[in-house]
Parts: structure tokens; sequence; C-alpha cells
């Protein structure tokens, strides 16, 4: 199905989110999805991020992290273009071409250490920056927290090949490719899992509905969802964003 075709279905429900409903009025379903996702990740995502850790000498660790957060660059680059960011879309350009070179494929992150930082762009904060509702939120099994216009923009990055996933001419190579790539970014939540407290469901939803706010609107975060009822057991003050933002990569949650 072509994404633009997909946008034209969930339209609808992309507007209601925006007219005061409730972001999520799939939370029973959503919820044994998580359940799901729980105890897919205690028996099989977590233990082979533990042993990925184990045996991962700390320098191989981070050129993996490099390696792919390079490759996704180019993800990046074209959102920045899709948004008007003409001058961060330079700046990100130059990044992908040092790091493909100097860094050797990306293996290395020089780009950062000579002044061109790492910037975080995707098509559904493309979306949202045209307009685009959030719509309700979802959790995806295996893939984890979504909403439909970040569902949305997914579709497009995958359609449009520009994915790291698009480089492999095989669905082994693919498949591999997703596994390091995933097992990796796992290992980097080891060190934040103690963070996270009460309902696990209703913190993860407040933390990435949050999150993609503040990404979609350039780091200016409403106070709206601290006035929802849904979210009144959950509260993230600035140092502990910062906090976890050190140690959780983006793409754990937009996987």
């Amino acid at each position: 199905m072509k994404p633009w075709w997909l946008l034209a279905l969930l339209w609808p429900s992309l507007a209601l989110a925006e007219n005061g409903y409730d972001p999520d009025p799939w939370e029973d379903f959503n919820r044994r999805v998580f359940a799901f996702n729980e105890v897919m990740d205690e028996y099989v995502a977590r233990p082979l991020a533990v042993g990925y850790q184990a045996v991962t000498p700390k320098d191989v660790d981070d050129s993996v992290t490099h390696f792919f957060s390079n490759l996704e660059d180019v993800i990046v680059i074209i959102n920045d273009l899709g948004q008007l960011k003409f001058g961060q879309a330079a700046s990100d350009t130059a990044r992908f071409l040092v790091n493909s070179t100097v860094g050797f494929f990306g293996v290395f992150d020089v780009a950062t250490h000579i002044g061109l930082p790492k910037h975080d762009e995707d098509f559904g904060q493309t979306l949202g920056y045209w307009g685009v509702g959030t719509g309700p939120y979802i959790m995806l099994p295996i893939l984890g927290p979504s909403t439909l216009r970040d569902g949305a923009g997914d579709v497009i990055g995958t359609v449009s090949g520009v994915d790291y996933l698009s480089i492999p001419d095989t669905n082994a190579k693919k498949l591999a490719a997703y596994g390091v790539r995933n097992i990796d970014v796992r290992a980097g939540l080891l060190a934040s899992e103690g963070l996270i407290t009460g309902d696990r469901y209703t913190f993860v939803r407040s933390f990435y509905l949050q999150r993609r706010e503040f990404l979609v609107n350039d780091g200016e975060s409403s106070d709206n969802w601290e006035e929802d009822s849904w979210d009144d057991d959950v509260w993230v003050d600035d140092e502990w964003d910062d906090s976890l933002e050190d140690d959780i990569d983006r793409e754990a949650f937009e996987q």
C-alpha cells in the first residue's frame, strides 16, 4: 500500500486526537500488546542484550552504534529538507560525508568532534511539521510504542527505500542487520531500566508521547500532557528527562 493512501485512510483518526479526544482510546488492546512485548523482552530481547554487552568491548559497541546512526542520517537529511531546515540539512549532509569517509563508513563519529552535531528527524516529525495530527497512541507487537502518525511515517520510510534495511541485498542480510541494530539499542537501555517507576505501561506511554511532542515542536513542549487525567500518575521533570536522554537511544522507541 502506498503511504499516501495510508494517510488518507488514517487522516480522520489523526484529526480526532487534536480535538480533545483521549490520546489512548485503545488502551485495553494496547495493554495486551504491551504485556506480550514485556514477555518477549524478558525471555528474548533482554537476555540477548545482556549477552551482547557482556562479550562486546565498549569501543566495539560504540562503533556499532555509530555505524547504524550514520546510515540513519540519510533519513535525517531528507526530513531536514521536508521541514525546510536547509541549514540543518547542510550540516547533516556534511556530517554524513565526514563520517562515511574519514570515519570509515560511520564506525567512528568524527563529525561530532569537529562541530557537526547529531540531529533527530524522521518522517513522523515531518508529517507533524505539515500539520498532520498525532492520532491515537498504539502499542505495536515487537516494535513498541507509536502513534498513527508515527506509524504512517514509518511506512513512508520503508516504502521510500532510504532506511538501512534497503542496503542488504537478501532477506537474510536484512534480518541480520535488523537484529544487530535492535540488540545494540536494547543493550543501550540496560543502564536505564531502574528509572522506570510505577505502572510501566503508563510510564512508557507518557515518556513516548512527551518525547515525540518535544521532537515535533523542536523542543517547545506544551504542558497539555500534565493536565490529562490519564497521565496523573506519571511525572517527568527536566533533570530526569536529561538523564534518560543520555542513556536511551531514540530508536528504541521508534523501531
